[in-house]
Protein backbone atom coordinates (compact mmCIF):
# COMPACT_ATOMS: atom_id res chain seq x y z
CA UNK A 1 0.00 0.00 0.00
CA UNK A 2 1.39 3.39 -1.01
CA UNK A 3 1.94 5.78 1.93
CA UNK A 4 -0.31 8.82 2.06
CA UNK A 5 1.27 12.31 2.14
CA UNK A 6 0.64 12.40 5.91
CA UNK A 7 2.30 9.01 6.40
CA UNK A 8 5.28 10.23 4.37
CA UNK A 9 5.52 13.27 6.66
CA UNK A 10 5.40 11.06 9.76
CA UNK A 11 7.97 8.67 8.32
CA UNK A 12 10.38 11.48 7.50
CA UNK A 13 10.22 13.16 10.92
CA UNK A 14 13.28 12.49 13.10
CA UNK A 15 14.64 13.88 16.35
CA UNK A 16 17.28 16.40 15.31
CA UNK A 17 20.22 17.07 17.60
CA UNK A 18 22.42 19.24 15.35
CA UNK A 19 21.13 22.58 14.16
CA UNK A 20 22.37 25.22 11.77
CA UNK A 21 23.07 28.63 13.34
CA UNK A 22 20.25 30.11 11.27
CA UNK A 23 17.41 31.91 13.09
CA UNK A 24 13.91 30.55 12.64
CA UNK A 25 11.51 33.13 11.26
CA UNK A 26 8.78 34.20 13.67
CA UNK A 27 6.13 33.26 11.06
CA UNK A 28 7.42 29.67 11.05
CA UNK A 29 7.24 29.50 14.85
CA UNK A 30 3.73 30.96 14.84
CA UNK A 31 2.60 28.40 12.24
CA UNK A 32 3.84 25.61 14.52
CA UNK A 33 2.13 27.13 17.56
CA UNK A 34 -1.10 27.50 15.59
CA UNK A 35 -0.99 23.80 14.69
CA UNK A 36 -0.54 22.98 18.39
CA UNK A 37 -3.37 25.35 19.38
CA UNK A 38 -5.78 23.45 17.13
CA UNK A 39 -5.17 20.11 18.88
CA UNK A 40 -8.03 18.37 20.69
CA UNK A 41 -8.05 18.18 24.49
CA UNK A 42 -10.01 16.48 27.26
CA UNK A 43 -13.21 18.48 27.88
CA UNK A 44 -11.71 21.11 25.56
CA UNK A 45 -9.66 22.33 28.56
CA UNK A 46 -6.73 23.33 26.30
CA UNK A 47 -4.24 23.07 29.18
CA UNK A 48 -1.21 23.67 26.97
CA UNK A 49 0.89 26.78 27.20
CA UNK A 50 4.08 27.46 25.23
CA UNK A 51 6.99 29.62 26.27
CA UNK A 52 9.11 30.30 23.17
CA UNK A 53 12.78 31.05 23.79
CA UNK A 54 14.34 32.49 20.62
CA UNK A 55 16.43 35.38 21.92
CA UNK A 56 20.02 34.05 21.75
CA UNK A 57 21.08 35.79 24.97
CA UNK A 58 18.08 34.55 26.99
CA UNK A 59 18.41 31.07 25.47
CA UNK A 60 22.13 30.92 26.29
CA UNK A 61 21.69 31.92 29.92
CA UNK A 62 18.72 29.59 30.33
CA UNK A 63 20.58 26.67 28.70
CA UNK A 64 23.51 27.06 31.12
CA UNK A 65 21.12 26.40 33.98
CA UNK A 66 18.73 23.90 32.41
CA UNK A 67 21.39 21.62 30.92
CA UNK A 68 23.92 21.64 33.77
CA UNK A 69 25.11 18.79 35.96
CA UNK A 70 23.31 15.51 35.40
CA UNK A 71 21.30 17.19 32.63
CA UNK A 72 24.39 17.85 30.48
CA UNK A 73 23.58 15.03 27.99
CA UNK A 74 20.92 17.32 26.54
CA UNK A 75 23.16 20.38 26.23
CA UNK A 76 23.05 19.91 22.43
CA UNK A 77 19.68 21.68 22.65
CA UNK A 78 21.46 24.92 23.54
CA UNK A 79 22.60 25.07 19.89
CA UNK A 80 19.03 25.02 18.58
CA UNK A 81 17.90 28.50 17.51
CA UNK A 82 14.57 27.98 19.31
CA UNK A 83 13.56 26.21 22.50
CA UNK A 84 9.88 25.85 23.34
CA UNK A 85 8.88 25.06 26.89
CA UNK A 86 5.64 23.08 27.11
CA UNK A 87 3.59 23.91 30.18
CA UNK A 88 0.21 22.83 31.50
CA UNK A 89 -2.31 25.05 33.23
CA UNK A 90 -4.51 22.47 34.91
CA UNK A 91 -8.27 22.71 34.95
CA UNK A 92 -9.74 21.66 38.30
CA UNK A 93 -12.58 19.47 37.00
CA UNK A 94 -10.91 17.93 33.95
CA UNK A 95 -7.44 17.45 35.34
CA UNK A 96 -7.78 17.14 39.11
CA UNK A 97 -11.13 15.41 39.59
CA UNK A 98 -10.87 13.51 36.29
CA UNK A 99 -7.47 12.13 37.26
CA UNK A 100 -8.77 10.97 40.66
CA UNK A 101 -11.71 9.15 39.07
CA UNK A 102 -10.07 7.74 35.93
CA UNK A 103 -6.46 7.52 37.20
CA UNK A 104 -5.30 9.09 33.92
CA UNK A 105 -3.37 12.40 33.76
CA UNK A 106 -5.32 13.72 30.77
CA UNK A 107 -3.25 16.90 30.56
CA UNK A 108 -0.22 14.81 29.55
CA UNK A 109 -2.20 13.25 26.71
CA UNK A 110 -3.42 16.69 25.64
CA UNK A 111 0.06 18.20 25.68
CA UNK A 112 1.43 15.18 23.82
CA UNK A 113 -1.12 15.69 21.05
CA UNK A 114 -0.48 19.44 20.87
CA UNK A 115 3.28 18.92 20.89
CA UNK A 116 3.06 16.35 18.13
CA UNK A 117 0.94 18.74 16.04
CA UNK A 118 3.72 21.29 16.57
CA UNK A 119 6.59 18.99 15.57
CA UNK A 120 4.75 17.66 12.51
CA UNK A 121 4.02 21.21 11.36
CA UNK A 122 7.70 22.01 11.88
CA UNK A 123 8.67 18.98 9.79
CA UNK A 124 6.40 20.11 6.98
CA UNK A 125 8.08 23.54 7.10
CA UNK A 126 11.56 22.02 6.89
CA UNK A 127 12.39 22.54 10.56
CA UNK A 128 13.89 19.89 12.79
CA UNK A 129 12.73 19.28 16.35
CA UNK A 130 13.65 17.17 19.33
CA UNK A 131 11.48 16.40 22.35
CA UNK A 132 13.47 16.88 25.56
CA UNK A 133 12.42 15.64 28.96
CA UNK A 134 15.87 15.64 30.56
CA UNK A 135 16.46 19.18 31.83
CA UNK A 136 16.50 20.89 35.21
CA UNK A 137 12.85 21.71 35.81
CA UNK A 138 13.36 23.48 39.14
CA UNK A 139 15.96 25.83 37.64
CA UNK A 140 13.69 26.32 34.63
CA UNK A 141 10.80 27.35 36.89
CA UNK A 142 13.06 29.73 38.81
CA UNK A 143 14.71 31.22 35.71
CA UNK A 144 11.40 32.14 34.08
CA UNK A 145 9.54 32.79 37.37
CA UNK A 146 6.84 30.30 36.40
CA UNK A 147 4.07 30.15 39.03
CA UNK A 148 3.32 26.77 40.66
CA UNK A 149 -0.13 26.65 39.04
CA UNK A 150 1.70 25.79 35.79
CA UNK A 151 3.20 22.34 35.43
CA UNK A 152 6.40 22.10 33.40
CA UNK A 153 6.01 19.12 31.06
CA UNK A 154 8.65 19.13 28.34
CA UNK A 155 10.95 21.14 26.14
CA UNK A 156 11.24 21.16 22.35
CA UNK A 157 14.37 22.15 20.47
CA UNK A 158 13.70 23.56 16.99
CA UNK A 159 15.74 24.78 14.08
CA UNK A 160 17.05 24.23 10.60
CA UNK A 161 19.36 21.29 10.10
CA UNK A 162 21.94 20.18 7.56
CA UNK A 163 20.96 16.53 7.26
CA UNK A 164 19.08 13.87 9.11
CA UNK A 165 19.22 10.14 9.30
CA UNK A 166 17.32 8.48 6.50
CA UNK A 167 15.91 5.00 6.26
CA UNK A 168 13.09 3.12 7.84
CA UNK A 169 12.38 3.80 11.51
CA UNK A 170 12.73 0.78 13.78
CA UNK A 171 9.16 0.06 14.76
CA UNK A 172 7.30 -3.06 15.79
CA UNK A 173 5.16 -4.63 13.06
CA UNK A 174 1.54 -3.51 13.05
CA UNK A 175 0.27 -7.03 13.81
CA UNK A 176 2.25 -6.96 17.09
CA UNK A 177 0.59 -3.80 18.38
CA UNK A 178 -2.97 -3.75 16.98
CA UNK A 179 -5.81 -6.25 17.08
CA UNK A 180 -9.36 -6.31 15.80
CA UNK A 181 -12.35 -7.30 17.90
CA UNK A 182 -10.49 -9.22 20.62
CA UNK A 183 -7.42 -8.72 22.78
CA UNK A 184 -4.53 -10.82 21.55
CA UNK A 185 -1.59 -9.66 23.68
Amino acid sequence: MKPTPFQQLVRSRRSIRRYLPKPVEREQILACLEAARLAPSASNAQAWRFLVIDDPKVKGTFAEKAFSGIYSPTKFAAEAPVLILLLAKLDFVTHRIGRQIQKVPFFLIDIGIAGEHLVLQAEELGLGTCWIGWFHMRKTRTFFRIPRKYKIVSLLAMGYYEKKTVGEKKRKPLEDIAWFNSFQG
